[in-house]
C-alpha cells in the first residue's frame, strides 16, 4: 500500500494547527502536508515534526492572500515580483522543515488576462521557481484543480500540466496528481497514472462527490491503491479530504488497508 500523509489543513481541524501534528502521529500517520506554513515560525513546526517523528512531505509556495480569495498568483502578469519574492521564503521553510518538494498553485486567471498571457506568465514563473528550488535541492510540482470547486482556475487537467512542464523544460518540475480533482475533470484515473508515472511526483486523494474520505463516494480506492503499487509509484499520497464527521471517526478506510 502507498505511504499516506495527513493533510493538516483538512484533517483534525477541530484542533489548533500546531496540535494536529500530535494527532496525526497518534493515529498512525508518518508524514504530513498542508497548504502553507508561513503563519508560524519554522522552528515551532520543526519542533512538532521532531517530537512526533513525522516527515514534512509537502506545502505550497506563497499563493497571495488566501482569505481574500487568492488561489495562487503564478498566472497573474501584474504579480510576478510578488511570486519571485515568495520563492526564497518557501526555500527557507523547506530547508528548516526537511521538506524536499513544494507545490505551485497556478491561481485564477485575472479579469482581462488572456489564456495566452496566463500561460506565458505561468511558464516564466515556473522557470524561475524550478531553477531556484533546484539550487536548494528542492523539487517543484504543479497541480491541476477542478473548476467546480475553484471556478476560473487556470490549470485544470493532466495534459495541460504536462504541456506546461514541457514548455518550462526543467527536470525539476513534475506533476502533483490529485485523484479527486481529476476524477471530476477527466476521469480515467488508472490509465492516466500509468501513462504519466514518470512525470508524477506526488498524489493526493479524496472521494467524489463531497471531497470526503475514501469509501464515501464513487472512486474505487481499493483498486487504485493496488494500482499505484502495481505501477511502482514510490511517492506519498496526501490525504487532502474533508472528513464527513470527524477525522478520527472517518479513519476506518485507512484501518481497512492495514495502515493503522
Amino acid at each position: 500500500m502507498p505511504r499516506f500523509a495527513a493533510n493538516l489543513s483538512m484533517l483534525f481541524t477541530e484542533y489548533d494547527f500546531l496540535d494536529r501534528f500530535e494527532l496525526a502521529a497518534e493515529t498512525g500517520f508518518q508524514g504530513v502536508e498542508y497548504l502553507f506554513p508561513y503563519a508560524f515560525e519554522a522552528d515551532a513546526i520543526k519542533q512538532k515534526l521532531e517530537q512526533y517523528n513525522l516527515q514534512q512531505v509537502l506545502f505550497n509556495l506563497p499563493a497571495g492572500d488566501w482569505d481574500a480569495g487568492d488561489r495562487g498568483i503564478a498566472v497573474d502578469p501584474s504579480r510576478t515580483a510578488e511570486f519571485e519574492a515568495g520563492v526564497p521564503k518557501a526555500i527557507e521553510y523547506a530547508k528548516a522543515l526537511g521538506c524536499s518538494q513544494v507545490n505551485c498553485l497556478a491561481g485564477i486567471v485575472p479579469d482581462g488576462v488572456s489564456q495566452e498571457q496566463a500561460t506565458a506568465t505561468f511558464v516564466q514563473n515556473l522557470t524561475f521557481a524550478a531553477n531556484e528550488l533546484e539550487k536548494a535541492g528542492i523539487s517543484l510540482v504543479i497541480e491541476a484543480i477542478n473548476t467546480r470547486d475553484i471556478p476560473g482556475f487556470f490549470l485544470t487537467n493532466t495534459q495541460q500540466a504536462l504541456d506546461v512542464i514541457e514548455q518550462v523544460g526543467s527536470t525539476n518540475l513534475r506533476v502533483q496528481y490529485d485523484i479527486y480533482h481529476m476524477q471530476i475533470m477527466e476521469g480515467d484515473l488508472a490509465p492516466t497514472l500509468s501513462q504519466n508515472l514518470s512525470q508524477i511526483q506526488h498524489v493526493q486523494l479524496a472521494d467524489n462527490p463531497g471531497r470526503h474520505e475514501p469509501g464515501t463516494g464513487e472512486i474505487n480506492y481499493a483498486f487504485l491503491f493496488q494500482h499505484l503499487d502495481d505501477i511502482g509509484y514510490q511517492g506519498w499520497v496526501g490525504c487532502e479530504y474533508k472528513p464527513k464527521t470527524t477525522t478520527q471517526a472517518g479513519l476506518g478506510w485507512l484501518k481497512s488497508f492495514n495502515q493503522i
